[in-house]
């Protein structure tokens, strides 16, 4: 016996123990608690935010265990780690399940909570716990609540009517973000319109700064991510091009990414939702459009835009004027133009665009051509002709063949008329906040008949939620917070002249809570600011964040637009909130994604209890590059453990005392520890975390090996490489390691330890292996001096019995040396 450790403790590593004790000991020591004290540089490690809908699933276990790797890392190359922890704990899910179950929503998400806290204190997470938060915590809320007032007093918050999307299941509107293929993203059913007055965010005012600061992030972030969000922001060049409407006073501003092909428009196009068609149809088209805009609600946006859509429309009985040559041109209302672009209107050159020309051979509306490109007339295929050529039937431009300069002509025509002018116009939409459910947080604005939309004074914040128990939370339609129950809640003075008014009985969108989470973790308990300043620039931005692709337009575009917000206020000294961002794939089964009615769920908690936290840790990170999904059928956690427990008896095996010399140990086993070391520190730089589990299961049998074959146990060769064994098993497998590390006699914890720096000299090779190819074949391998002479790799070369075989009675011709890699001998 040796370090003091039992025979029984050599046995075997015993799993449930060893999760027993060293959680206990980093909760009892702080292990993993920010020093902040400046003697470090420091290093910021954000995982998404976890949503307290249950235990924690296969999902975290991955998600999770990526950004462990990452702060375990950082941590033991002597950086100062803040790795917080948090719930997005309002929202609809949350509420869902709280109606289902007949309980209040707060106590099913703070009993989820603690669940899950449990759950990731078992999971070995490196979390500081001191820095934990919940934004439906009233310590949290109340300053979501006055960032929304600082929002408002930019006019960046503001209430409008419109059309929004309305999730019938969930009685709620959703911002376009949540809209995945016409289905709300969280129930899944399918999404109409309604037309409510709502609070927004302004994000449409950050539209190009969001595109430019892209620039900060590019080769940090996956490029996927940056492309989802370029297309989604959707920056167009192009022109507004004022019509004048029959009967309509003021002119109808449409947008055009061609006004070169002004002449070119034989009519307009409204959407049959947009205001513009009500106030323009003519008294005797009323019937016909009022039966079609009934039809038309009924379908999806996405139904909408479908290029296999077969286009319908109606005649509103007016014509508008084109600006550019004075033609009278029929005014139609269409299902294929959405109410929410621009003035919901649309010039329309079925010429030049298939969508227009197929509406106008369905109605007989004419069709010119105004781009000769050579191919067959529109009028005569019915393929519309988007490339470009010739400007013809186009007034000053016929002739011209520069597309770009017909554009600029145009624009100038427009602008020297005053009937339009060149534009940027942006995809982004303004994001709709207001929700009509309980679980959220309070909208601080009081409504009063005489002055308007009040802001609650600042001293009053958080506006809090009434508990509302036993009140029938079920969605109206409207919010809980509008009905009965809440009245006295509701009814209050107001603040600028003490008249009878009324809080906004509407909560935000989760994903304003989300929005600035990251900076609360600097100060998450401070009760005089939403963030200390100082303590943010001595953090942020964060340095790695790690989270799923699908908060790509949602969650991660409204954070940089809050981070964006906030510099422009002074409150933060960089534009962009995350300098690196790592996305993890799907945790699936049997080549699908896990679900209760396929029958294909894995339990987490089985999982672990049957083979360990380790085991399931390093099955997760082993099974692939962190951005691939993991298939569960195709992976082993027991075969995991078996690995670790082999891992575990080569510790117990180490009987060199703590101060012998490696370098009197055995050469080939250092060589083999210091080659980890430096693949191993590249692999965890460069994000290559699974090849990291292969690197250090070599380490691993090259120890075994090395202790079985003579060197022995007693080897200070041996004490080192299962030293680094157990510091990089840390990062992925923090209990067997903690176990190694006092194995071998070690202060706890491995967590304080200190990554080693590879020594150069036992990075160099005392052979290589040298190909021989002969007439252009390979035809032997031999190890050989990296310094070796041409002579002598000849010599050995032809020497091979291989390569004698093939040279045979041949003349050797030519020999080719590309020392020490290769020979190559050329017979004849």
């Amino acid at each position: 016996m040796s370090n003091g450790v039992s025979e029984t403790r050599r046995a075997g590593y015993d799993a449930t123990a060893a999760e027993e004790k060293w959680s206990r000991y980093w909760e009892q020591h702080k292990t993993f608690a920010t020093l902040d004290d400046g003697s470090r540089e420091r290093r910021y490690v954000l995982d998404m935010f976890a949503y307290p809908s249950g235990d924690l699933h296969m999902g975290h276990a991955e998600a999770f265990a990526i950004g462990d790797v990452v702060a375990r890392y950082w941590r033991l190359k002597g950086y100062d780690v803040m790795h917080p922890v948090g719930w997005d704990s309002f929202g609809l899910p949350a509420e869902n399940a709280a109606i289902h179950h007949g309980t209040h929503p707060a106590e099913w998400t703070y009993r989820n909570i603690d669940t899950q806290a449990s759950s990731f204190r078992r999971y070995g997470i490196s979390f500081d716990w001191d820095k934990r938060l919940q934004t439906s915590d009233e310590e949290y809320y109340r300053w979501t609540q006055w960032l929304f007032l600082k929002f408002m007093e930019r006019g960046l918050a503001y209430r409008k009517d419109s059309w929004a999307n309305w999730c019938p299941e969930d009685q709620t509107v959703l911002a376009n973000e949540q809209v995945k293929e016409g289905r709300c993203e969280r129930c899944g059913a399918v999404v109409t319109k309604r037309q409510l007055n709502q609070w927004y965010f302004r994000i449409t005012d950050y539209a190009q700064r969001l595109l430019d600061d892209m620039s900060e992030i590019e080769g940090h972030w996956p490029e996927r991510v940056l492309a989802m969000q370029r297309h989604w922001i959707g920056r167009s060049e192009g022109a507004y091009v004022d019509f004048m409407i029959d009967g309509h006073d003021e002119p109808v501003r449409v947008f055009t990414t061609r006004p070169d092909t002004l002449y070119g428009a034989t009519f307009m196009v409204v959407a049959p939702d947009a205001d513009l068609a009500d106030q323009v149809v003519s008294d005797e088209q009323r019937p016909a459009f009022q039966e079609y805009l009934e039809t038309v609600k009924k379908k999806t946006e996405i139904e909408r835009q479908s290029t296999e859509h077969i286009k319908t429309g109606v005649y509103l009985g007016a014509e508008a004027t084109n600006p550019v040559n004075g033609a009278k041109i029929p005014v139609w209302a269409a299902d294929y133009v959405l109410a929410d672009y621009g003035t919901g209107a649309i010039m329309a050159v079925p010429a030049h665009d298939q969508r227009d020309l197929d509406f106008a051979r369905k109605y007989g509306i004419e069709v010119i051509p105004v781009i000769d490109t050579g191919e067959p007339d529109p009028r005569e295929s019915g393929i519309a002709t988007i490339g470009d050529g010739a400007y013809q039937n186009s007034g000053d431009l016929d002739g011209l063949t520069n597309k770009a300069e017909g554009v600029s002509r145009m624009c100038r025509f427009l602008d020297d008329r005053k009937i339009g002018e060149a534009t940027i116009t942006y995809r982004l939409r303004d994001w709709l906040l207001s929700r009509q459910r309980f679980w959220g947080c309070p909208i601080p604005v009081i409504h009063c008949p005489s002055c308007g939309d009040v802001p609650v004074p600042e001293d009053q914040l958080p506006v809090r939620l009434p508990d509302l128990r036993g009140a029938d939370l079920a969605p109206k339609g409207v919010s809980p917070l509008a009905g009965e129950e809440a009245r006295s809640w509701r009814e209050v003075a107001c603040p600028t002249c003490g008249g009878p008014a009324e809080r906004d009985t509407d909560t935000m969108d989760t994903f304003v809570d989300s929005s600035w989470y990251y900076l609360r973790y600097c100060s998450p308990h401070d009760d005089r600011e939403a963030f200390d300043p100082e303590e943010v620039r001595r953090w942020m931005p964060v340095a790695q964040y790690v989270g799923g692709v699908e908060h790509a337009t949602m969650h991660l575009l409204y954070s940089r637009f809050f981070t964006k917000v906030l510099h422009d206020m002074g409150l933060v000294d960089f534009d962009e909130p995350f300098s690196r961002l790592m996305n993890q794939g799907q945790v699936i089964n049997q080549g699908r994604a896990m679900s209760k009615s396929l029958g294909n769920g894995v339990d987490l908690g089985k999982q672990l209890d049957q083979f360990g936290v380790d085991a399931v840790r390093t099955t997760v990170i082993f099974a692939g590059p962190p951005e691939e999904d993991i298939d569960w059928a195709d992976v082993s956690p027991g075969a995991s453990l078996k690995f670790l427990q082999r891992a575990y008896r080569v510790a117990a095996d180490v009987t060199a005392p703590a101060d012998a010399d490696p370098a009197t140990g055995d050469l080939s086993l250092r060589r083999a520890t210091h080659h980890a070391i430096a693949e191993i520190t590249d692999l965890l730089d460069g994000g290559r975390f699974n090849v990291v589990v292969a690197r250090i299961m070599e380490l691993v049998n090259a120890t075994r090996k090395a202790i079985d074959s003579g060197c022995g146990a007693a080897d200070p060769a041996v004490r080192e490489a299962v030293t680094f064994t157990a510091q990089a098993l840390s990062m992925l497998a923090p209990y067997v390691s903690e176990e190694m590390w006092e194995l071998l006699g070690n202060e706890a914890s491995v967590a304080n330890s200190s990554w080693p720096t590879a020594d150069p000299s036992l990075l160099v090779a005392d052979e290589v292996t040298l190909v021989v190819q002969v007439n252009g074949k390979v035809r032997g391998k031999i190890q050989v001096a990296p310094d070796i002479s041409e002579t002598d790799a000849v010599a050995a070369a032809t020497a091979d019995q291989n390569v004698q075989r093939h040279i045979g009675d041949k003349q050797v011709v030519k020999v080719i040396a590309r020392l020490p890699k290769m020979i190559s001998i050329v017979v004849r």
